[in-house]
């Protein structure tokens, strides 16, 4: 999926919150989280996950593994496998609800990859795709297509818990795919059996697989420097955050518009976090939860970055739009990034791109790195749809599922070779004119239905891309995840944005000295009070299986 989605895509993706559930007015209203998932996480710990089966593809350069290190390609594969035997449809239409982050794709009937896309899948494969216009247009047509009960075949579901409701909204609606998925029955669809396991347990409810895990790569945001910028300082390693401080102070110079990083304050915050040792949202000992928020280490890099705010290193407008131009022009040292959306940087700019792997911040820290998902949610199928037609969608979404190394994904994230790309001397890959304007614009809304496992390719640039396998093992070493991944919490749900959005703020304000750092503490209480509390507590059960 890196080839596609870009930073505001998948920080859209990502983020998006506050989708309720029209259409359930039938439906018992539910209590807490506790209650809509009682039982759910004892169901879930007995469900077989789809058993995984590597495909066999044409072998990486270097190698990756279930731990989340991408395979990484220093060319494009010459000889290449065919991952789906026979065309999966069976010429009906086929209809999607899904978004795009990019430039709409154009219509079937003047989109040449649209149309060979049909041919492959054997079926009319008609997408609503939705264009990002702000989070409420994904919203506003889901919430029309759920009251109205005119449901398309398969639907996205965004990788949040801002979705009200989602196990009455399941049942009541969309196919328990467990049946079809779960252990060796997903052999029956070799490219899903390809899908990481991690990926998989996202799109796990109460006991249930409820969709087709849209694979992510598991690798989150990431520090991205140029690399000329930090030579002056001996390059960007870092004995400590004042040595980081200390550097920073010396490569900043305003006189020459010159900053050290971005203003995307409260990312800059989760990287401090990391060299403290905070953990990824949640840290759990003995049974017990205590959120990012409450610990000493988070507080202590929301400290740290008042340090690097009064120091000058932030790029003075906090609305700087030009983020990657000023990085390849020196006049940026470092900003943050998904690392999907990284690669996609990559691959088109050109300056000499490093990553600071988390360090120390002081004596004693233990520095981690905090991992994604490997998801970007999971798709549904529509409940109307008899078996045979589940199993028909189901080869349908392997197709899209298919791996790098195939046929299928040459096609998907490239086009027809002639028209929408050409082959260079050394066998990279090239998109043509037409290639940018259909194939990257149709495949971008195909990649949120399904898609393969993250890859590392970068076309001409083999050696970034093998250094880039090599931060990845690096960060592998002191990653961290969320212990309440795959965990259900309705207060969590209904209060997280809005709770998450109020504490952004006030960093936001603290960092820009419009409030005292004092003031954390107080707005932490209303966390806390305001739902912090009882999202714990039903996490807690969560996990506790009650």
């Amino acid at each position: 999926m890196s080839t596609n989605l870009s930073r505001r895509g998948f920080m859209g993706a990502a983020g998006i919150a506050g989708l309720t559930v029209a259409g359930l007015s039938t439906l018992t209203a539910c209590g807490s989280g506790a209650t809509v998932s009682k039982g759910g996480a004892k169901a879930s710990a007995k469900l077989k996950l789809p058993t995984y089966v590597a495909a066999q593809t044409a072998p990486a350069d270097l190698a990756g593994n279930a731990a989340g290190l991408d395979a990484t390609y220093l060319r494009y594969p010459k000889q290449l496998t065919k991952s789906v035997a026979k065309v999966p449809g069976d010429g009906s239409r086929i209809t999607a609800l899904t978004e795009t982050f990019t430039t709409p794709a154009p219509p079937q009937a003047k989109n040449a990859y649209w149309q060979e896309l049909n041919k492959r899948l054997g079926a009319q494969f008609d997408m609503t795709i939705v264009v990002d216009q702000g989070v409420d247009a994904y919203l506003t047509k889901f919430n029309a297509m759920m009251a109205g009960g005119d449901i398309p075949d398969l639907v996205w579901f965004p990788p949040n818990q801002g979705i009200q409701r989602v196990p009455e909204l399941l049942d009541a609606k969309f196919h328990d795919l467990t049946p079809y998925l779960s252990g060796d029955a997903v052999k029956a669809y070799p490219n899903l059996a390809n899908l990481p396991t991690t990926a998989w347990k996202t799109a796990v409810i109460n006991g249930k697989i409820r969709g087709v895990t849209v694979a992510y790569g598991s690798m989150s945001q990431v520090y991205v420097v140029n690399e000329d910028f930090w030579k002056p300082v001996g390059g960007a390693e870092f004995t400590s955050a004042e040595d980081f401080l200390a550097k920073g102070k010396e490569l900043a110079d305003p006189k020459r518009n010159k900053y050290v990083l971005e203003p995307a304050y409260v990312n800059h915050i989760g990287q401090f976090a990391q060299w403290f040792g905070a953990p990824i949202k949640w840290r759990q000992e003995g049974g017990k939860l205590t959120h990012m928020y409450e610990t000493e280490e988070y507080q202590e890099a929301l400290a740290f970055a008042v340090k690097v705010a009064k120091a000058g290193l932030f790029w003075p407008d906090p609305n700087l739009s030009t983020t990657m131009e000023k990085m390849a022009q020196g006049s940026l040292g470092a900003y943050v990034q998904s690392f999907p959306s990284f690669l996609v940087d990559a691959k088109t700019y050109d300056f000499p791109f490093g990553v600071i792997v988390p360090f120390a911040a002081k004596e004693g820290a233990k520095p981690r790195y905090s991992m994604g998902y490997g998801s970007v949610g999971y798709t549904a199928i529509n409940k109307k749809a008899d078996a045979a037609r589940v199993k028909m969608l189901l080869g349908v979404m392997d197709y899209l599922a298919a791996p790098f190394g195939t046929e299928e994904r040459l096609f998907l994230d490239n086009g027809i070779e002639g028209k929408h790309f050409n082959r260079t001397a050394k066998g990279d890959v090239e998109l043509t004119a037409k290639g940018n304007s259909e194939a990257v614009t149709t495949a971008m809304p195909l990649a949120f239905l399904a898609a393969g496992p993250e890859y590392v390719y970068l076309p001409g640039k083999a050696e970034l891309a093998g250094r880039i396998h090599g931060w990845q093992q690096e960060l592998l070493k002191i990653s961290q995840t969320n212990p309440t991944s795959g965990h259900f919490s309705d207060t969590y749900t209904s209060k997280n944005p809005s709770l998450d959005t109020a504490m952004s703020d006030l960093q936001l304000d603290i960092v820009a000295g419009r409030k005292p750092l004092s003031a954390y503490k107080e707005e932490l209480r209303k966390w806390r009070s305001g739902g912090g509390d009882k999202m714990r507590a039903e996490f807690e059960a969560s996990l506790a299986g009650k």
